[in-house]
């Protein structure tokens, strides 16, 4: 079993990479670390920093004496061996949850009063690291930031359940089993209280993310260079800008084009914030991974608002994969911070990203199809690709000319064999006259 001492984890660009000689399964992958099981019962979780791996081993070690904690078996410089549950975590036991069953609720209420008689600092858990084990039995998993952040209220599960519309079951069930509990976390909230216009966002600088307060209980589901997205309502998010120049770049985008399918509706704005439409549904992106071949319907559509985009007076024409929200409405395309502002004539990202997934030629093909003259404009010159090669767009044109040149040199060579046939009848024809000649002198002499 110690050979998961050779399994090695380093930092890819966004996600972990891993090496493992083993046989033992992945089972689990986050920021800190990897999980692979080793037997029923065991697993060990690979850290890629030795920091995190002593902070986590602190506090599971802190915490053996409760219930809800898994057991550990071993700990060494970046790994930690320890109980592993083959079950469901709460997320996924929720899931079909139109209340938050009572039972559960005076299990989390117990999880929290133990975690803080520990003297932890975070009184919180994600559902996701929550396990539900036979008789409703709950396990809390992953504990590196225990004495590290400070949640005196449950933010990420209060944050899980109203994702979930489980948040107002569970708050009333509360307020009817603790009262002094529920008195303590709305007094902390009417302290703490953040509304979206106000939710601290701060720029990350030249080629960073944005900076989110940890704090902020409005769920998260994005951020990037210009913002970041908060889900405040069933259908509605907002996008809280680091620099006030972004957010006037994309309002002003946004607001001259809500007349367009694929831009998201907008209801309110401010001088570093915009209300908008929540859209339900994968990235293209993510859809694509899991398909073998490209459809010509998800090209007429991209096609269409590539097109759009030009006819509606958009400069920077460009689609990226991880853009476009698949909704029940249609392709919806977001991020638009750039589109009245930057020059650029073709969708070079939505080009590489089609590239990355092996589907650029059959992309390129079926536009040609459709829209001979945009798919003209878009392979008169080569299109850069991000490994650094070049898709030769005009190898086409050039097997056409090759084939061109092929048909004259063969009419070519067909006019050359007439010549030399021209050219032997006209000496045979001088030879023959000049033999009648001699022949003749011959018969006189």
């Amino acid at each position: 079993m110690e050979a998961f001492k050779s399994i090695i984890l380093t930092k890819g660009e966004k996600t972990l990479e891993i090496h493992n000689p083993t046989s033992y399964p992945l089972i689990g992958m986050g920021t800190q670390g990897a999980v692979f099981q080793l037997t029923d019962d065991t697993c060990v979780k690979i850290y890629l920093d030795p920091l995190q791996a002593a902070m986590e081993a602190e506090a599971l070690k802190a915490g053996q004496h409760l219930s809800f904690f898994p057991k550990v078996y071993e700990t060494g410089p970046n790994f930690i061996v320890m109980e592993y549950f083959n079950a469901p975590t709460l997320k996924e036991y929720l899931r079909n949850c139109t209340y938050i069953p009572e039972s559960i609720s005076i299990k989390l209420l117990k999880i929290l009063k133990q975690l803080k008689s520990a003297q932890f600092t975070m009184i919180d858990a994600p559902l996701r690291h929550i396990f539900v084990l036979e008789n409703e039995e709950l396990k809390v998993i992953d504990h590196v930031n225990a004495f590290k952040r400070i949640h005196p209220v449950p933010l990420k599960l209060l944050r899980d359940l109203n994702m979930m519309l489980l948040k107002d079951s569970f708050l009333v069930q509360v307020k009817n089993l603790e009262p002094s509990t529920f008195l303590a976390w709305e007094r902390y909230f009417n302290e703490n209280s953040l509304d979206y216009q106000n939710i601290p966002v701060a720029s990350g600088g030249s080629g960073n993310g944005v900076k989110v307060e940890s704090i902020v209980t409005q769920s998260l589901i994005g951020k990037g260079h210009q913002g970041a997205v908060f889900r405040v309502a069933e259908d509605q998010c907002v996008k809280i800008y680091g620099n006030p120049v972004h957010a006037a770049q994309e309002q002003a985008v946004l607001l001259a084009s809500q007349n367009l399918s694929f831009i998201p509706k907008v209801y309110e704005t401010g001088s570093n914030y915009v209300l908008m439409e929540y859209l339900k549904g994968p990235d293209l992106n993510t859809f694509l991974k899991k398909q073998s071949a490209l459809s010509e319907e998800i090209t007429k559509r991209l096609l269409d608002i590539l097109t759009t985009m030009k006819k509606s007076g958009y400069k920077q024409i460009d689609a990226p994969l991880r853009h476009i929200i698949i909704t029940n409405n249609g392709f919806k395309l977001v991020d638009h911070v750039y589109s009245f502002t930057r020059k650029q004539d073709r969708p070079l990202e939505l080009f590489q990203n089609l590239h990355e997934r092996g589907f650029l030629d059959s992309f390129l093909k079926q536009v040609k199809s459709m829209d001979p003259s945009t798919y003209n404009e878009w392979t008169k010159t080569a299109i850069p690709l991000t490994n650094g090669e070049t898709l030769q767009i005009k190898q086409e044109r050039k097997r056409h000319h090759n084939s061109k040149k092929g048909h004259n040199h063969h009419r070519n060579r067909k006019h050359s064999h007439e010549r030399d046939r021209e050219h032997r009848r006209n000496r045979d024809y001088d030879h023959k006259k000049n033999h009648d000649r001699k022949k003749e002198s011959d018969r006189k002499k």
